[in-house]
């Protein structure tokens, strides 16, 4: 996959402003960064979910705007905030998702089964999406967006919210997925969890990429959340300021 000269406007403010992505196929890919970095902006663009103003995406081979029914057949997608249909049970979102897909009837159950197993919903796999938790949407968010088996999956804060062993569910599922030459493209805030699962960071600060390449290369012999303090330049203008001006925090009460 691979970005150039990507440029989104909102406004007066410019949230992505020249982008250049690239991630190797088979990649475990983590885009990290800042609140207000431009990820969402950038990955929205980048799934077809939002026109940029300038510049070029190209997956597997394909350019997202101009050939987008290429494009989605190959890509999944889990955004932040996913909207699901909540009156559907689990299996029936599966079921709906492989027929807008074009599976086969029999092949889609089959892979729904082995999905909803997995995943460790079979047991609330008649349940209502409605009434399922947070870490359940999640997997069943994911299990939909793996349905057709797509060569790129595209994840926008997985795991936030998710409890402790769903997480780990997940993270066996995506390992399992990038262990088959597919390639998956997150992002996160949560620099420890993107230093164990990931072999490919790109690093966005305002709207810009400021460094990306293997893990290592990012490190470059420290942690990755060092490295991400130090190319995004935390606390560099406040000169502890913050502090003085939060004098009064923690004192007593007459």
């Amino acid at each position: 996959m691979r970005t150039t000269g990507l440029y989104k406007r909102f406004g007066q403010q410019i949230a992505v402003g020249g982008v250049d992505l690239v991630v190797p196929r088979g990649s475990f890919a983590g885009l990290v960064g800042p609140n207000g970095a431009g990820k969402t902006t950038s990955l929205s663009m980048v799934t077809g979910l939002l026109r940029p103003d300038a510049g070029t995406i190209h997956i597997d081979g394909f350019d997202v705007w101009l050939d987008p029914v290429a494009v989605k057949a190959r890509i999944g997608v889990l955004p932040e905030g996913l909207r699901l249909f909540e009156r559907l049970s689990g299996r029936e979102l599966l079921s709906y998702n492989g027929q807008l897909r074009g599976l086969p009837k029999r092949e889609v159950e089959q892979r729904a089964e082995e999905l909803l197993t997995v995943m460790d919903l079979k047991d609330s796999a008649d349940k209502l999406v409605v009434d399922y938790s947070t870490g359940m949407r999640k997997k069943i968010g994911l299990s939909a967006a793996l349905l057709h088996n797509p060569a790129v999956l595209f994840l926008d804060e997985p795991f936030e919210g998710v409890d402790p062993v769903s997480a780990n569910t997940l993270v066996e599922v995506l390992q399992r997925y990038t262990a088959s030459g597919s390639t998956v493209v997150f992002s996160s805030h949560v620099m420890d969890l993107v230093e164990r699962l990931c072999d490919w960071v790109s690093v966005m600060s305002r709207g810009q990429i400021v460094a990306q390449g293997p893990l290592d290369q990012v490190r470059a012999g420290r942690s990755l959340n060092q490295a991400f303090l130090d190319l995004v330049g935390a606390g560099r203008d406040n000169d502890g300021s913050g502090e003085e001006g939060l004098s009064w925090l923690g004192s007593s009460r007459a």
